[in-house]
């Protein structure tokens, strides 16, 4: 028994990591097929990772298994996938043909990195209601849907005259100053049945399940620029700007009490370090949130 227990816990703190490891291989797999002239899978990949992301944050939550060594393995991933990928991407699908144009991916890249660096300083204080400027993976995956979306029947008949090198020329810069603005974007709504809030969030969930599978061509790219879109106008048209505080505008506490809020969770490692180590006390407010950080 204390064996099957020891596999068991083994298994449960690197069921998370296995979720990110998979969110890297759809990013690296991205590129291999923009290599290979097959932008619509490309672009799908980037999507799958996205989902994986997400799913290792909640899978990291539900089994209390943050650390860390997890936070900064998603960043790194995140990087790859929701940076270099789409960046990629749109390089060899508008950038390609002139000297300079490709300092758009650059610049995207760069803006990636640098939020995600300031994320995981933002660790201290974990999120309560909005994500500090667009999440990359919202922007990566804005990108690489559009190609998926682009090969559609309702695209080729209605706006596939637009100048569209120009305007995801002008995307990427907009994509890359949102991630590193202080816009707040709104974080997925807790899904469940104990509230009536929880249960319209279930029912949209489940609503935006049935599409995504449905009509993922236009269910992504669709969803996602409403949502960077939404964010923006809201932050202007309610004066979210003017009103972030000082410090770390993530938290919903007044700047002093978060030491008084803080949770200790205790979780036991003992069997799984040599010379049976005490229990480790892992403080939630510093151990960073891998889940929401960044999906849509």
């Amino acid at each position: 028994m204390p064996g099957r227990r020891q596999t068991l816990q083994r298994g449960v703190i690197i069921l998370p990591s296995a979720f990110t490891l998979g969110n890297l291989f759809f990013g690296i797999y991205a590129m291999i097929s923009v290599t290979r002239g097959d932008f619509l899978w490309a672009g799908w990949c980037i999507i799958i990772a996205g989902i994986l992301d997400m799913l290792d944050g909640s899978v990291a939550r539900l089994t209390r298994t943050g650390s860390a060594f997890g936070a900064e393995l998603d960043s790194l991933v995140d990087a790859i996938s929701f940076g270099v990928a789409p960046g990629f991407i749109m390089f060899a699908l508008f950038f390609a043909d002139t000297q300079w144009s490709w300092v758009l991916s650059f610049v995207y890249v760069t803006a990636v990195v640098v939020r995600l660096a300031r994320f995981n300083i933002e660790q201290g204080g974990e999120a309560k209601r909005y994500f500090h400027g667009l999440p990359s993976p919202s922007a990566g995956m804005a990108l690489a849907s559009y190609y998926p979306f682009s090969q559609t029947s309702f695209f080729a008949t209605y706006l596939g005259d637009l100048p569209w090198q120009q305007i995801m020329g002008v995307g990427v810069v907009l994509l890359a100053v949102l991630m590193v603005s202080h816009v707040p974007y709104g974080k997925v709504g807790k899904i469940g049945l104990r509230s009536a809030r929880s249960l319209v969030n279930t029912v949209l969930a489940v609503a935006a399940i049935l599409l995504a599978v449905s009509v993922p061509e236009f269910y992504f790219f669709t969803v996602l620029v409403l949502y960077i879109v939404w964010g923006l106008l809201k932050s202007v048209l309610m004066g979210f700007l003017d009103r972030i505080p000082g410090g770390d505008p993530l938290l919903d506490e007044e700047e002093g009490e978060v030491g008084a809020r803080t949770e200790v969770r205790e979780m036991d490692y003992g069997d799984l370090v040599p010379n049976g180590a005490a229990h480790l006390k892992i403080d939630s407010q510093s151990t960073p949130d891998r889940g929401l950080e960044e999906q849509a």
